[in-house]
């Protein structure tokens, strides 16, 4: 019988892999069931379906969740570019047709300010639930799960790019000596987007998996409409974030003026550009899996990217198992301080912590008819037992950001639940090292969640792929990019939008 592998969107190279979190909630004896009768309907991107990312574990939940409460579960997966847009439709309407959706954080701003959403504060401490820790999450993660002080998202993923790179090429004697000799510094793992230029471009062309083609020096994916704008957030940080600018990235607090052309982002932009001669040119139409796959054959040297990656290369079928590197990703010698209009120069790399991503987690309808089954299935999902096994393994798109996925001295966990979950080692402790650094780094990406996000970004998403595509200069694509958002407060309020924009910044 064959395999089964994941779907394109997410990595088709690997092995789904046999492991399942253990069952956690009793089931309810006849006549006893809490919420019998009741039906819960979820909204999930559509990536695969039972072993798809994020859809995936809501398959593997409903026997469990249905025995337990004698509710039952339906899940409606819609295309990652329809999920918001049904789901918006469906509350603008109060139609109530889904009860939840495992949602993008960066939509809160949007779904909270139209009162479409229910938190959870209330049944958070309530024993008829199964019980997780919101203080296990890390403080970054940690504080995308709430709004104005309410509870909305149920922890579940927790997304934060990083940097992979090939472990046994750094180490190779022979690589570190050509290398020496070119640059006229050692091989080491790239602390700046300098030195991560310079790895790219040094192994770019040559053959590094073995099977006598030439290889990449590093791969993206950079396709619009698949999350590609978070590369460009991930990235320029050092270049606008620094000490002495900790906040302002998005907008001018008073004014809402875009800061999106200052020089720091164009700078950003232009490095970004530079750095695509190195990747295989397809990588302009691939969504996320195609370059994972990329990484995952061992035809690449360098990426950046979210958690899934580091676990799918554990799994069978991939040719990076135990040859994986994890760090935070490189930082910069000068970020442009737009406070004060300059650029300020550092002796040790700026480097910055983010919470890019969608960190995809369940959120409430107003309108739903069974709230607390509801909050019942989207808790089971986050209780420890569940969570570490999400966090392990790589095919269910949900990756760690809490102090119980990282191994001592940083967590609690136990390496052998990753050995268990086929992980190697070495790669492990790199692994949950860099995310724990990445999330505890006092400079933060800021994460926007205003309302609007969801149509900032687009246009933004849009216009960065115009530029890594050599359509546009990364100077007009940022101009244009500005020229949108201005379009876009001006509609939905510049007033209201820079009352919520400074209140998101704590001013």
């Amino acid at each position: 019988m064959a395999r089964p592998v994941l779907p394109d969107a997410a990595a088709s190279v690997v092995d789904i892999g046999h492991v399942t979190p253990p069952l956690v909630a009793t089931p309810c004896s006849p006549g006893q069931c809490p919420f019998a009768g009741q039906n819960v309907t979820v909204l999930v991107n559509k990536l695969g379906g039972a072993i798809g990312p994020l859809s995936g574990p809501l398959y593997e939940i409903r026997p469990e969740f249905e025995a337990a409460t004698g509710a039952h579960l339906d899940i409606i997966e819609k295309p990652l570019d329809e999920h918001f847009a049904f789901l918006i439709t469906d509350l603008t309407t109060g139609a109530g047709q889904y009860d939840a959706s495992i949602a993008g954080a960066w939509w809160l701003g949007d779904l909270v300010s139209q009162d479409f959403l229910l938190p959870y504060d209330q049944f958070y401490n309530d024993p008829r639930f199964p019980q997780w820790d919101f203080d296990d999450v890390q403080p970054a993660p940690r504080s995308l799960l709430t709004y104005n002080g309410q509870k909305y998202m149920v922890a579940n993923d927790h997304d934060g790019q990083v940097m992979y790179y090939r472990r046994d090429l750094l180490a190779d004697p022979a690589h570190q000596a050509a290398f020496q000799a070119r640059y006229g510094y050692a091989l080491k793992v790239p602390q700046t987007w300098d030195q991560f230029r310079d790895v790219a471009e040094y192994f770019d062309g040559q053959d590094l998996n073995g099977d006598g083609q030439p290889d990449d020096g590093l791969t993206l994916h950079l396709k619009a409409g698949e999350q590609g704008m978070f590369h460009f957030m991930s990235f320029s940080a050092p270049f606008v974030i620094g000490p002495e600018n900790q906040k302002l990235y998005w907008f001018d607090p008073d004014t809402m003026k875009p800061l999106l052309d200052s020089p720091g982002h164009v700078r950003a932009l232009e490095t970004m550009v530079d750095l695509v001669q190195f990747g295989p040119p397809e990588m302009l139409r691939w969504n996320l899996g195609q370059s994972w796959d990329h990484f995952l054959r061992g035809e690449a040297a360098l990426t950046f990217t979210w958690g899934d990656l580091g676990a799918l290369a554990q799994q069978e079928g991939s040719q990076v198992k135990g040859k994986i590197g994890t760090a935070h990703l490189p930082g910069t010698h000068e970020y442009y301080s737009i406070p004060q209009g300059q650029w300020v120069h550092t002796f040790s790399p700026n480097w910055v912590g983010n919470t890019t991503g969608g960190s995809w987690a369940g959120v409430i309808s107003r309108f739903s008819d069974a709230p607390e089954a509801t909050y019942y299935l989207l808790a089971l999902m986050a209780t420890r037992q569940k969570s570490l096994i999400y966090a392990a393994r790589g095919w269910d798109g949900i990756d760690p950001g809490r102090f119980s996925h990282y191994l001592p001295p940083y967590g609690t966990a136990d390496i052998n639940d990753y050995k268990a979950a086929g992980w190697n080692e070495t790669d492990v402790e790199q692994y949950t090292a860099a995310y724990f650094e990445t999330f505890n780094n006092e400079l933060q990406f800021p994460y926007l969640r205003i309302p609007g996000t969801f149509g900032y970004w687009t246009v933004l998403d849009i216009h960065l792929a115009e530029a890594v595509q050599g359509q546009v200069t990364p100077e007009e694509a940022l101009r244009e990019t500005v020229l949108d958002f201005e379009e876009l407060t001006n509609r939905l309020g510049r007033e209201t939008q820079a009352t919520v924009y400074r209140a998101s910044l704590g001013f």
